[in-house]
């Protein structure tokens, strides 16, 4: 009777090791992402990292020098914005997004536009012609740009050691390998590895590097999670196909803010910045409409203004649906349990259906306000007036809670010829705003009082 071998398995988002298969991984939650693990992998995974050879040394923190490390531009202030004021060197920044969004064209136009730093554009899943026929297509100045068709990360490294460029891009990380590392490319451990080397190599060298991530079908980037704790910077470019706006997040930033938002658009020429997003994001028809609200969002270090719409139908089904796009759904069925206890407004027999024009994802509260009063507007049919803006927090029991940076929200507003305003009470300025009437509440039903809807 022969032996049994054990199986080893090993989990694809995170990498580590498992007895046993689970749904779920018991280290990083994901769920399906647990595989058997060939014999490679598992001596992969229980390889140790042997001693460097040198002992590092405990310093008092008033003891460490700080280096001022001047940033280099991208040549796109968006993108600057969202790496929280250029490129710092030595630094690796992540860039995913779905496929066609504009990842390798943004990156591409950033190289090409460098003028007295060189670059270095290596590419995994591209030939050089391909390369040059896309800069050429879009009118790029391509004669100091140098390039490279290569998937050996240690080949990588040398040659940019030997050249020396200040910016080098690697387009993708999930067509990147290190030898010695008995996995396909794409796979956990080569992705892990390649990051890693290509980290140490920035480090080292001063080469400030980009990386391209594919996502997988969830929206999240591909390949293990250890990814985005290794390197500095983790940015999403975001946009949908039938729209030509494309907007770039920071998720994590050890260099600058989080959730900082660049706005571009996608032309023939490629990318071009849009410095005022707001008004791209207003256009509005001249007569009001019910449903219809304008709320002022904080994006990192900016306000934003964003349109908020709102549907209310007869629900004729068992259940009434309730649909929101780009806002989370769970808050939204909140929001019309705490209008139906504090405000008297109820929903239960309607089908509510919200979206944020331009394809903008509200994730602060300060929207909770706007969408309250533009689902009593499209319920009543009464339009809210085409001059003001509304922000708060709502609280379950109906109060109106203050958000941060409400004097500057205003200011914007005011940029852009708004005149009325519904605040939370604690955000109205004291001394008033000048040009804007200002209604700053505190409950729900105050908020509905101020539009005459009591």
């Amino acid at each position: 009777m022969g032996i049994k071998s054990k199986k080893n398995y090993l989990c694809n988002a995170c990498g580590v090791l498992l007895g046993k298969w689970a749904g779920q991984c018991p280290e990083c939650q994901e769920w399906n992402c647990v595989e058997e693990a060939a014999p490679a992998q598992v001596a992969e995974a229980l390889r140790s990292v042997g001693f460097s050879g040198t002992e590092a040394q405990v310093k008092r923190m008033a003891d460490v020098a700080i280096d001022h490390f001047p940033r280099l531009s991208t040549g796109l202030s968006e993108l600057d914005r969202v790496l929280g004021g250029g490129l710092v060197p030595g630094s690796v920044v992540l860039i995913g997004g779905d496929p066609g969004v504009g990842k390798s064209t943004a990156l591409l136009q950033v190289c090409c536009g460098l003028k007295e730093v060189k670059a270095m554009y290596v590419s995994g899943e591209e030939s050089l012609p391909q390369i040059a026929m896309r800069a050429k297509r879009l009118g790029l100045p391509d004669q100091d740009l140098l390039l490279l068709a290569e998937t050996q990360v240690e080949h990588i490294c040398a040659v940019a050691a030997r050249e020396k460029p200040a910016i080098m891009v690697i387009d993708s990380i999930q067509t990147m390998q290190v030898s010695g590392v008995d996995s396909a490319p794409g796979g956990v451990s080569q992705v892990r590895e390649s990051a890693s080397y290509l980290t140490r190599f920035a480090k080292q060298s001063g080469v400030a590097i980009f990386l391209v991530g594919h996502v997988t079908k969830s929206g999240g980037l591909a390949g293990p999670r250890v990814l985005e704790h290794i390197i500095d910077v983790v940015c999403y470019f975001e946009g949908g196909s039938d729209s030509r706006y494309r907007m770039m997040r920071a998720m994590k930033n050890r260099y600058g803010a989080v959730n900082e938002l660049g706005v571009f658009a996608m032309t023939e020429t490629g990318l071009k910045e849009i410095k005022n997003p707001s008004a791209i994001f207003l256009t509005r028809g001249e007569v009001a409409m019910p449903g219809s609200a304008v709320m002022v969002l904080w994006e990192g270090s900016r306000p934003l203004l964003v349109e908020i719409q709102s549907l209310i139908d007869t629900c004729y089904a068992e259940h009434p649906r309730r649909l929101a796009v780009g806002l989370d759904q769970n808050r939204l069925t909140m929001l019309l349990a705490v209008l139906h206890r504090h405000g008297g407004v109820a929903t239960f027999d309607k089908d509510v259906f919200v979206n944020v024009v331009g394809g903008v994802k509200v994730e602060e509260t300060g929207s909770d306000l706007a969408l309250l009063l533009a689902i009593i507007s499209s319920l009543k049919g009464l339009p809210l007036p085409n001059d003001m803006v509304i922000f708060g927090e709502i609280g379950l029991s109906g109060e109106i809670r203050p958000v941060p940076n409400g004097q500057e929200r205003l200011r914007e507003a005011v940029k852009h010829g708004f005149r009325q305003a519904i605040v939370p009470k604690a955000n109205a300025p004291k001394a008033g705003s000048q040009g804007m009437k200002i209604h700053g509440v505190q409950n729900l039903s105050e908020a509905l009082h101020a539009l005459g809807y009591t």
